[in-house]
């Protein structure tokens, strides 16, 4: 009877995870940690109302659901979850209610705290998390059980015969957890690479129509350049000044041209091995008088010898896009840290800023063509030097909260 009671139990307790799965895809964001919490809150308390009586005690899955939406959507979830528990604990009432009260409450506190500890890992990481949290209710049920009977029943009353279904409870409890924590990981997965394959699509097609326009534009811009070449040698005073001003605007538009046809396609046509350190060098010193003008402070913590084999020329324009929005991102002064480092097989920079920093909803859409936080800004030069990157077999990551700052991680192969 145990056994049949916990098996439904575990078809409980996966039925908010297959839920999600199911209809996630009509739902446009994420759902918020409330009705994430009512959800396995409603499993746990089915779980409790489905659940094996002996012992004066439950036997469930009840703390399953409550540790899957602690871990997963954080304590708000969880606590609503442990409401949820509390309420119908107390409908089913019973002799021993203070102790289950006692057995709820530690049961609850360690995937409480757990789920601060544990909100930046994913993956498998993150279920092995889960299964060790998991542990705690079980030995929590345990101690309970013993404390009862040793206060209410005596230990001479104990049948030795219930440690096989406790045991086979134990076991039930963490391979629940375990089939939760995965279905959820595989629903989140299959989330990311949906959102990465419409990002994907939507930036060839965008690159496809930004280079097709630069292509027809750049075609008359150079005819006038040509001849407004011919003509600066023959013009005195003002009008050599103007064409002086036409020729650098002209200059202007073909390199923002370059850089449209640099993300629909970037090509790394100089390939040699440099100092990763030297190149950043350059760029710092080159930046700083901008820095200087806006009341920024650059610091930097390079690693020596510390070499790449690609395009020097496209990772500097990269680099100085990413440090130059930095700067930007703090108007009325700041300090912009710049870090490189050595990984295994793989080098890593980090600018870290301490501007505005930016909302959940402007970091998902960084990258985006013609997306830009700036008052005055394209976001051409993000989602170009994000191309140059991942062209270049490297990845770059944002990381940013409002009020506080940014950071770009940039990892490329040695």
């Amino acid at each position: 009877m145990l056994l049949e009671k916990l098996f439904l139990n575990i078809l409980i307790v996966l039925a908010p995870v297959l839920l999600q799965s199911v209809f996630g895809e009509r739902w446009r964001n994420d759902p918020s940690p409330i009705v994430m919490g009512l959800l396995h809150g409603t499993a746990s308390s089915l779980c409790l109302l489905f659940s094996y009586y002996e012992l004066d005690l439950y036997w469930d899955l009840r703390y399953v659901p409550l540790v899957i939406s602690s871990i997963y959507w954080g304590p708000l979830a969880g606590l609503i979850n442990y409401m949820m528990i509390l309420l119908m604990r107390t409908y089913l009432g019973g002799d021993a209610l203070i102790f289950g009260y006692i057995s709820m409450t530690l049961s609850f506190i360690i995937p409480f705290v757990a789920s601060y500890k544990i909100k930046g890992l994913s993956g498998n990481s993150r279920i092995k998390a889960a299964l060790l949290v998991a542990l705690s209710p079980l030995l929590v049920m345990l101690l309970i059980l013993m404390s009862y009977v040793s206060l209410y029943k005596g230990f001479e009353s104990f049948d030795f015969a219930t440690i096989p279904a406790v045991l086979s409870f134990g076991i039930l409890l963490v391979l629940g957890t375990w089939l939760s924590a995965i279905l959820q990981e595989i629903h989140e997965e299959r989330f990311r690479m949906k959102v990465q394959i419409q990002k994907a699509e939507k930036m060839k097609t965008l690159g496809e129509l930004a280079a097709s326009i630069a292509h027809e534009v750049r075609n008359p811009l150079t005819v006038v350049q040509g001849f407004l070449q011919l003509m600066r040698p023959n013009e005195q005073g003002k009008n050599q000044q103007y064409l002086n001003i036409a020729m650098e605007e002209l200059a202007r538009a073909e390199s923002i041209i370059n850089d449209y046809l640099n993300f629909s396609k970037p090509k790394l046509n100089k390939l040699e091995s440099f100092s990763f350190s030297d190149v950043l060098n350059n760029i710092i010193v080159l930046l700083t008088p901008m820095a200087m003008k806006n009341c920024v402070e650059i610091t930097v913590n390079l690693e020596d010898h510390i070499y790449i084999f690609s395009d020097r020329g496209q990772l500097q324009q990269a680099l100085v896009n990413v440090i130059k929005n930095a700067i930007e991102a703090m108007p009325a002064g700041g300090e912009v840290k710049v870090s490189l480092k050595r990984l295994v097989g793989r080098a890593e920079i980090k600018v870290i800023d301490n501007g505005k920093g930016m909302t959940k909803e402007q970091l998902s859409r960084i990258g985006n063509l013609f997306y830009s936080t700036k008052d005055v800004g394209t976001g051409l030069g993000t989602a170009v030097s994000i191309r140059i990157i991942e062209t270049m077999n490297g990845e770059m990551i944002y990381e940013s909260e409002e009020g506080i700052g940014t950071t770009v991680t940039i990892t490329l192969p040695l």
